[in-house]
């Protein structure tokens, strides 16, 4: 059996525990890996109320539910989910909002998930770690002294922890994807415009940040998936999803990536290993030089890095917000949005039109890409410090650590990492699977399949799981 969520949504349904029981035993876990960081911010009461709530509704209601009774954790940036006030990690924020759900709160809440509190980012989710000044440091359940990722490695650690099954997370340049390769999680990042962005479409950074969840499956993902997309009511057209493809698919395999930001020989190694399982499964190897995408992936972390710099600088002056009180690295972000010229902002958004555009030509010959994700090992904690000002040092060390991440971000398609199988020291090593816009669910079959030869297994339980 896997211990995942749909497990546990399950066990529930079958009247092995009751919603209650699932929150009351998340709560418990949460207290027991407190050490971990991975909460930010925690209302047991609403937890507790909203459990009751859906142990109240009536059989038939909640069985039309994917994930009744669901205990889970909002990220402390994205959403917002009533009830749940945000910092984003930041002490300028002094947990504002929380007023309203959002369209994507709103379908976690249809979908039969319990919120009980808000997973750790970096402050503004500006780090592949998710260490904020203010606290929490979130840490990798599986080796402490190393990070969970970012900006979702409060979600990915409470996840692996089993703190809870799923939880809610966010990807602007690789930070769905990027802490669930970290703690051996599965991460989809959605094609652009099939995950809802209003009522206020600020939160979408261009195009390049979506919203969905880290999860301990494949299974799962494809179910919140299906829970959540769809009908997002702008600020793009409606994406038309591929239907599951056949047995065979020209699968495109880069097993390098590079000189200038290299990935570890083991790391290249378990993208040649899952390559020749898929071969296995009668799919076509295509092989695609690291040249043929080299300069696009730089161009997309350019991109990132200019959207992020001048959506930031627009927020702190059009809320007339107190910089001094952000962390240094932040303010060097700012400042470096308001030296942008609209030219400058005007030259980046047309660069990445462009790496779409030779994205989708490469795509002509084959029909998904698997690549490396991260260079290494998970980082120890502190290799993300943002106590100084050098910004360009800053988007180096994440641009070296998940080269490629960004690519899927200005590009807007649909990427996915998973474990395939771990390293001597029990890390897992994650790759991902690229396709184009609305292959979303090319991307699961071909997981799915990767998944089923069990190489990599979860360290803890769910709470509240029964054995």
């Amino acid at each position: 059996m896997q211990a995942d969520a749909t497990a546990l949504s399950k066990a529930i349904s079958f009247g092995q525990l009751t919603s209650l029981e699932a929150m009351q035993a998340s709560l418990g876990a949460a207290r027991t890996h407190e050490s971990l960081g991975a909460i930010a911010y925690m209302d047991p009461d609403k937890g507790l109320k909203a459990a009751e709530a859906m142990d109240a509704l009536p059989t038939d209601q909640r069985l039309a539910m994917p994930f009744a009774g669901i205990p889970t954790l909002g990220k402390d940036l994205g959403g917002p989910f009533a009830g749940f006030p945000m910092a984003a990690g930041s002490r300028l924020m002094k947990r504002r909002g929380g007023l309203v759900d959002s369209d994507l709160a709103e379908r976690f809440r249809a979908a039969g998930f319990c919120l009980f509190g808000l997973s750790t980012s970096p402050e503004f989710g500006l780090s592949l770690a998710s260490e904020p000044a203010i606290g929490p440091i979130a840490r990798n359940p599986l080796a402490p002294d190393l990070s969970a990722g970012g900006s979702s490695g409060g979600a990915a650690a409470a996840v692996a922890a089993g703190i809870v099954s799923i939880a809610h997370a966010t990807d602007a340049g690789g930070s769905i994807r990027v802490p669930a390769a970290c703690c051996g999680l599965v991460g989809l990042k959605p094609s652009r415009g099939v995950m809802p962005a209003s009522p206020h479409f600020d939160n979408h950074l261009a195009g390049i940040a979506t919203e969905l969840a880290v999860c301990r499956s494949v299974r799962d993902t494809a179910a919140v998936f299906s829970a959540l997309a769809g009908a997002t009511r702008g600020p793009f057209p409606p994406v038309s999803l591929q239907p599951k493809h056949g047995t065979k698919l020209r699968i495109g395999v880069v097993s390098d990536t590079g000189s200038d930001l290299p990935t570890s020989a083991e790391r290249c190694l378990v993208v040649e290993d899952a390559a020749k399982y898929l071969e296995a499964a009668r799919h076509v190897l295509v092989p695609v030089p690291f040249t043929a995408i080299e300069a696009i992936a730089a161009t997309s972390r350019q991109s990132f890095i200019d959207i992020v710099s001048i959506n930031l600088a627009d927020t702190i002056t059009r809320f007339d917000l107190d910089v001094s009180k952000t962390e240094r690295l932040t303010q060097a972000v700012i400042e470096r949005g308001l030296s942008l010229s609209a030219r400058d902002v005007w030259h980046s958004l047309n660069a990445m039109l462009m790496v779409s555009r030779n994205l989708w030509r490469l795509f002509d010959d084959i029909d998904c890409l698997l690549s490396p994700i991260l260079s290494s090992a998970p980082l120890p904690v502190g290799s993300f410090p943002s106590d100084h000002g050098d910004t360009e040092l800053h988007f180096h060390r994440m641009a070296a650590f998940a080269p490629l991440a960004a690519l899927a971000n200005a590009s807007g398609f649909p990427a996915i990492t998973l474990p395939f199988g771990s390293d001597s020291a029990g890390l897992p090593l994650p790759l991902q699977l690229m396709a184009p816009m609305g292959a979303d669910h090319v991307l699961l079959q071909l997981a799915e399949q990767l998944e089923q030869d069990g190489r990599w297994q979860h360290h803890f339980p769910v709470a509240g799981l029964p054995t």
